[in-house]
């Protein structure tokens, strides 16, 4: 039992900076004061994270054959939570276009990078971060394309955010070419991508503040829907992947992550569906950190 809750205390101090930046964004929403949701989660989509991904894509150290190992397991991964959300999502009577995202995408950066650095080492992190990129890449190109197939029978216009795609391009074809990229660049990046964390966590929390008794309530049912197909997902994957040992395990807990985080900020922003995905957040990072040790005591088991 006190390793149990050793491990409980040990995640839940890592997460600290979490709960300290969606605590700034709750206290914001409570006291009802203004906050420019939509410049942030404009200035979100299009500037700090493309800046993130061409940074985190760059400067990934993993051998081309281990890359490529990873990438088929996240892209299995993401197909099979989205056909598990979509077959869920459809038999609730939820709307399947605009929530789907929300129940295929895990919050594999801002929880995952901490998450994975705890319980594997720096070696998990080097996988998680890898497995973020490409996480993020398809939430930012199909997660985007999805909600604009939902978005037509809305009033809600939106721009596929071209900042991450090209991005994107960039870092691949500066590893391919095997060309150095200026310091300079490197830490202007960083430093811009570092932001990104922060300003989606601070929303989140002004968001969960304001969220409406029906968002958390049918929320609930789209957080449930993410775990389960997360595991449904990553039990697939490790019956139908060769992969290493340590890189089957990371990506097997990234699987099982909560709604991410922008999720929340693409739906409130290219439909009217914002406040589910805030309680979905909501709901599924707690039922997460409660089973967390569980979580990571079978990940870590994983042949």
């Amino acid at each position: 039992m006190s390793s149990w809750l050793a491990q409980y205390l040990s995640i839940l101090a890592l997460l600290l900076p979490v709960f300290v930046c969606v605590g700034i964004g709750a206290i914001w929403g409570f006291r009802k004061l203004a906050y420019p949701g939509e410049f942030i989660s404009l200035l979100v989509t299009s500037i700090t994270t493309p800046a993130l991904v061409f940074n985190t894509l760059v400067t990934t150290q993993l051998n081309d054959a281990l890359l490529l190992q990873i990438l088929n397991a996240a892209l299995l991964g993401l197909v099979v939570a989205c056909l598990c959300g979509a077959v869920l999502l459809y038999v609730l009577r939820l709307p399947v276009l605009a929530l789907l995202p929300s129940t295929m995408f895990p919050n594999a950066g801002n929880l995952g990078l901490p998450v994975a650095l705890l319980a594997f080492g720096e070696t998990g992190l080097t996988v998680a971060v890898t497995i973020f990129a490409i996480f993020s890449l398809a939430q930012h190109t199909a997660g985007v394309w999805l909600l604009g197939l939902a978005n037509r029978s809305t009033t809600r216009q939106g721009k596929w955010p071209y900042g991450v795609a090209l991005a994107s391009i960039l870092a691949v074809g500066l590893r391919l070419l095997d060309a150095s990229v200026p310091a300079p660049v490197l830490s202007s990046a960083q430093l811009v991508g570092s932001l990104t964390v922060p300003l989606m966590l601070i929303s989140l929390g002004y968001a969960l503040a304001t969220v409406s008794r029906t968002g958390l309530r049918t929320g609930s049912m789209v957080g449930v829907i993410r775990l389960a197909a997360g595991a449904v997902a990553g039990i697939v994957i490790i019956n139908t992947l060769s992969l290493p040992p340590e890189v089957a395990s990371v990506v097997v807990l990234q699987m099982l992550m909560p709604v991410a985080v922008v999720s929340y900020l693409y739906t409130d922003r290219y439909t009217n569906y914002g406040q589910i995905s805030a309680g979905a957040i909501l709901v599924s990072t707690l039922l997460f950190l409660f089973l967390s040790p569980l979580l990571i005591s079978w990940s870590s088991s994983l042949p």
